[in-house]
Parts: structure tokens; sequence; C-alpha cells
């Protein structure tokens, strides 16, 4: 059975399922603050792992899979999450690599009913310094509603090359102000927090939840 850290109301009618990036756990500090800002804005936020970040806690320092190796894992966690007696809408996504897993699963499960969209924070669009190295293709033809928030200075992708890649109309990118691959300002630059963007990022989704291609799980994808 999976291992979930839950936060906001377990009585709320969304639940945000999130998994981390590569390289941080699911307690990590920009995870907790992220999970804690969607709670505030009124959502059931639940964390996991994969297996390999898991086993860290064991002392086992396994280096992180390729990402499409974990699929399984994360239709696992939504099959658990279930389990355990979370209903209503069910929102998937993640930290940069968790959010790419997620996006690689998406169009299954929500033609099946079983999630309403797609939260990507920080996708990871190439490696740093690898712009030609893109993982952007099964973005193309995505059905599933779905929010990436990148920041502008995310060495993952820039604005000026997601512009080019031609991503499904069913993503939006909201763009924050000097973000980093954490989403993370530099204050002293830009004059935003983290806090900043992170309640930016909940209300954001707040207000994308009660849009027509969200409130059903119908196989639409949004113009």
């Amino acid at each position: 059975m999976t291992t979930f850290l839950f936060d906001g109301d377990d009585t709320a009618p969304v639940t945000i399922l999130l998994a981390h990036g590569a390289g941080a756990s699911m307690d990590s500090p920009s995870m907790t603050a992220t999970a804690k800002a969607l709670a505030a804005a009124g959502f059931q936020v639940a964390r996991f792992e994969f297996h390999y970040m898991a086993a860290r806690r064991y002392g086992q320092r396994k280096p992180p899979p390729r990402a499409e190796t974990v699929n399984p894992e994360y239709i696992k966690a939504i099959a658990d999450l279930r389990a355990r007696g979370v209903t209503g809408k069910l929102i998937i996504g993640g930290k940069s690599m968790g959010g790419r897993v997620a996006s690689m699963v998406a169009d299954e499960m929500f033609a099946k009913g079983e999630i309403s969209g797609l939260l990507c924070l920080g996708y990871p669009f190439h490696p740093p310094g690898k712009p030609d190295q893109l993982r952007t293709k099964h973005l193309i033809g995505l059905k599933t509603p779905t929010l990436i928030f990148q920041g502008t200075r995310d060495e993952f992708g820039t604005r000026d090359e997601v512009a080019g890649y031609g991503l499904s109309d069913a993503i939006e990118v909201i763009w924050l102000e000097d973000g980093d691959h954490d989403l993370k300002p530099r204050k002293s630059i830009s004059g935003f927090s983290a806090a900043d963007h992170l309640k930016t990022l909940a209300e954001t989704v707040k207000v994308w939840m009660v849009q027509p291609s969200t409130s059903s799980s119908s196989g639409q994808a949004r113009g």
C-alpha cells in the first residue's frame, strides 16, 4: 500500500495527488510549502514517493530510474488513494519528474473518469543545457485538462523555448516571474517571494477547477 502525507480537509471536494521530483523527497521544504498553500486554498493534498525515493529512508541510495518505468507506481498510488476512501474529484501531478510521470499516465486515467486534471510544477521539458533532448512528445496530443506552472528562470524549459513546442490546447502554462525550477523567485530582483508565487499557484488552480473542462470528467480537451 502506498504511504501518503495528507494536508487539508479530508472532506474537501477536490483532492490533489502530488509526486516528488527526481532528487528530493515528498516532505522536502518545496513540496511541503506547495502542499500547505494548496490546502489553504481549500484542497485536500496527498503526497507520495516512488519506491526508489522511499528506499532512501532506509539507507538505500538508489538513483532516479527512467521516468516511464515508474508509471505503474503512479497508477497504483491513484488506486490506493481511492482504496483509502478518498472520493470526489482528483487532480494528479507533481514536482518536475513527478509531474512528468503523472502526465504520462494522465490520458489513460482521464479517459476512464478516474481524474479531472493534471497539475505540473516545474515541468522538465528538457535536461538543463540540453534543449534538443525534449520530453514533450506525449504533450502534443494530451487530452487531459492541464496546468503547468513554470518559473521564468527554469533551466528545464524557458518561456521562449516552450512557446515553440506546439503543446496541446488542453495545456495552459502559467509563468511565474523570476521563478527557478522550484518556482522560487529572487525577491530582491523580482519583488516576489516564494510564498507569493505559491499563493498565486493555489488560487489559479482553484479558479481553474470551476471551469467547464475540469468540472466534469468527460474526455473533452480544453480549447
